[in-house]
């Protein structure tokens, strides 16, 4: 079953998100393995990062590599909100 999870951090600017983005890519673990699409969105320092998986294991997987990242760049994400997926259209 799909997975959607939010992030809604107190601060988060596109340049802290590119960095994170770019150490993913410099360690080989993003795009990772079930992610089906992430979207990041909002202005300043209130950007919002959303991602569906396909599965709950590969979103934990994925967790492990992604938080000390985040600690690194000093990005907390607070509590991320996840919810199952009804359905999914895509065109």
């Amino acid at each position: 079953m799909s997975i959607l999870i939010r992030f809604t951090p107190n601060s988060l600017t596109a340049e802290q998100y590119d960095d994170v983005v770019r150490r993913l890519n410099d360690a080989g673990v993003f795009p990772a393995e079930g992610l089906d699409y992430e979207v990041c969105f909002g202005s300043g320092d209130q950007h919002r990062v959303s991602q569906v998986w396909d599965n709950q294991e590969h979103l934990d997987a994925f967790g492990a590599k992604l938080m000390p990242i985040l600690a690194e760049v000093g990005i907390d994400p607070g509590r991320p909100e996840t919810v199952e997926v009804h359905n999914i259209i895509k065109q």
